[in-house]
């Protein structure tokens, strides 16, 4: 089986979301199972590739009404032999890893150059996929240019799987940018690209790829609702039978309590006495109040609607009034961010906030908080939520998306579950779910000690996920190709 991942992002090389810590870790675990999987990605001006092979011959990728050439380096992931290949061509790529998140014809070339690449950089390697596995907008324009402008080479009779992060961000383009991606006229239709006068990779690759996968089960099916569909839930009903949700899965290693370096202390499921080590010096290191008994609620996040930030400042001081602590790590809406800033100054050692991003205080915030809140109005999976029950810390979220696909509701009658779910986000529910929440910390320590131990005991790992995708791979191929099934 011979996989390309085309992908705007990768961890460690660019993320700007949960989709580059997929295509950082699902390769790996891919490999691991005996699949040929390579990725390619743009070389984006924040990238060093001083230390990466560099091929001697450039690279050709149609597009407008010329050729872009493109230099061509390639690495492999951190700690495997999988391949990662980097398109340089700096008229496109040199800046950030998204310029307009859509809308404008050189926001469509940039990815339409990483999409048609793809195609020129297997026949560069001869290397002859099975699947290309794209993912979101930036590489859905490739289902779409398999079926049309590279049906005419029978060298890529290959299927396509496109995998769905996030249904909300779909950005369109002006009709004019076929003309530059040399898509035919004729997709310009409501069962091809057109979405109301505009062009939408997200819908065209959802009617071209040979298959469509989204990143938790939940999820698959909230996106063929009016509700969570994002417009396209009559494209994702039609699509139906070709649409399975797996769920994702998190870097264990990378995620491990009993030798994550950036702790003051380590601890395992069977001795906790490191957690409250590491709640100590998470308080004195954010200003909070030192209290062994004191509770702690974490959360790391997006500031953002999605998210819940709203509803979260506006319950902030009855949160508090609970007796609880909180800590926030994150950055996004200017004006979440104002307020958070503002109630870090003015609720000193009980709430602590920091704007922006830091990977060492994102994981002491999971160890050494005992609660984790995330809220989400829809979450296609979620990581956080996994992040804490590794690190023993329940969490409080929304029953949404991948969310409710892996927090089971606590029962207090049998010490069963590992975390605490609101059915749909307000105040009142919130609220109350806090409020139950503490009341297991503080009235139930068994059963709130009894949930953390199954937390951490709960595998969630990349390899169940990999599993799937590679029975789906073959899934595809037999819908792309009728005699793969005799084979």
């Amino acid at each position: 089986m011979k996989v390309l991942f085309v992908a705007s992002e990768c961890t460690p090389y660019a993320k700007a979301g949960g989709l580059g810590d997929v295509v950082g870790a699902l390769p790996k675990a891919l490999h691991a199972l005996g699949v040929d999987v390579r990725v390619v990605l743009p070389k984006y001006a924040h990238i060093d590739v001083s230390g990466y092979q560099r091929h001697l011959a450039p690279l050709g990728v149609p597009l407008g009404d010329g050729t872009a050439w493109c230099a061509l380096h390639e690495s492999r992931l951190p700690g495997t032999n999988v391949p990662v290949y980097f398109l340089e061509h700096d008229a496109l790529f040199g800046g950030a890893i998204y310029e307009s998140y859509g809308g404008t014809v050189h926001e469509a070339a940039r990815f339409g150059l990483l999409s048609r690449g793809a195609f020129s950089l297997c026949r560069y390697l001869g290397f002859v996929p099975d699947v290309f596995h794209v993912h979101d907008w930036p590489s859905a324009w490739l289902p779409i240019m398999h079926n049309t402008v590279e049906a005419k080479y029978p060298f890529f009779d290959a299927a396509t799987v496109f995998t769905i992060h996030n249904m909300a961000h779909q950005p369109r383009f002006p009709k004019e940018a076929l003309a530059t991606l040399r898509i035919p006229e004729s997709q310009f239709k409501p069962d091809g690209l057109e979405d109301f006068g505009q062009l939408n990779p997200f819908k065209g690759g959802a009617y071209h790829a040979t298959m469509i996968t989204t990143v938790s089960p939940r999820y698959a099916w909230e996106i063929r609702t009016p509700e969570g569909g994002a417009g396209l839930h009559e494209v994702m009903e039609f699509r139906g039978a070709d649409l399975v949700g797996i769920l994702n899965g998190i870097d264990e290693e990378v995620w491990n309590p009993e030798k994550d370096p950036y702790l003051a202390a380590h601890y395992a499921a069977e001795d906790l006495s490191g957690k409250a080590v590491c709640k100590r010096a998470l308080q004195r290191e954010l200003g909070l109040d030192v209290g062994a008994t004191t509770p702690l609620i974490g959360i790391v996040s997006r500031l953002n609607h999605q998210k819940g930030s709203d509803v979260i400042a506006t319950t902030l001081d009855a949160i508090l009034a609970m007796g609880a602590q909180v800590v926030l790590l994150g950055s996004g809406d200017p004006t979440y961010e104002a307020v958070f800033a503002a109630k870090s100054e003015e609720l000193r050692g009980r709430f602590a906030a920091r704007i922006g991003f830091d990977e060492g205080l994102s994981h002491r915030i999971e160890a050494g908080a005992d609660l984790f809140l995330m809220p989400s109005r829809f979450e296609p999976c979620g990581l956080n939520q996994m992040y804490s029950q590794r690190y023993g810390t329940l969490p409080i979220v929304t029953a949404t998306g991948g969310l409710d696909d892996t927090v089971e509701q606590c029962d207090p009658a049998t010490a069963r579950g590992t975390g605490f779910k609101l059915s749909y986000l307000s105040s009142s529910t919130l609220l109350h779910t806090i409020d139950w929440a503490l009341s297991v910390y503080r009235d139930a320590p068994l059963v709130f000690r009894t949930m953390q131990e199954r937390c951490m005991e709960k595998p969630m790992g990349w390899e169940p996920a990999a599993i799937r995708y590679r029975e789906l791979y073959q899934w595809a191929l037999e819908r792309r190709r009728p005699a793969f099934r005799a084979s």
